[in-house]
């Protein structure tokens, strides 16, 4: 089992910058690629981000492509979300996903709980 926690989220200004973190414990995630999801109030949950077990393939979202930049460090069995530039639009909770294979496939088995991003205008 693979237990994800984020952390990172807050309250910031339009146009103001967050690094969201997602923590995996269980058993390591290097081998895996892994991905950001955000759901904003009344609206259905949304792909933002993915990344591949290395890092060399990273995939966004057309909203957030520019701003937002993920990465991983897997020494740290860690993901990251690096959001710049943010808007009122990006106020959600993110969550964090493993996928079930090492390339991206957009097939995830392990969620975490999520992290709030509020964006005031």
């Amino acid at each position: 089992q693979v237990q994800l926690v984020e952390s990172g989220g807050g309250l910031v200004q339009a146009g103001g910058s967050l690094r969201l973190s997602c923590a995996a414990s269980g058993r390591s995630v290097s081998m895996y690629a892994m991905g950001w999801f955000r759901q904003a109030p009344g609206k259905e949950r949304e792909f933002v981000a993915a990344i591949s077990w290395t890092g060399g393939s990273t995939y966004y979202a057309d909203s957030v492509k520019g701003r937002f930049t993920i990465s991983r460090d897997n020494a740290k069995n860690t993901l990251y979300l690096q959001m710049k530039s943010l808007k009122p639009e990006d106020t959600a909770v993110y969550t964090c996903a493993v996928d079930r294979t090492p390339v991206v496939t957009y097939e995830y088995e392990y969620w975490g709980q999520g992290t709030q991003v509020t964006v005031s205008s």
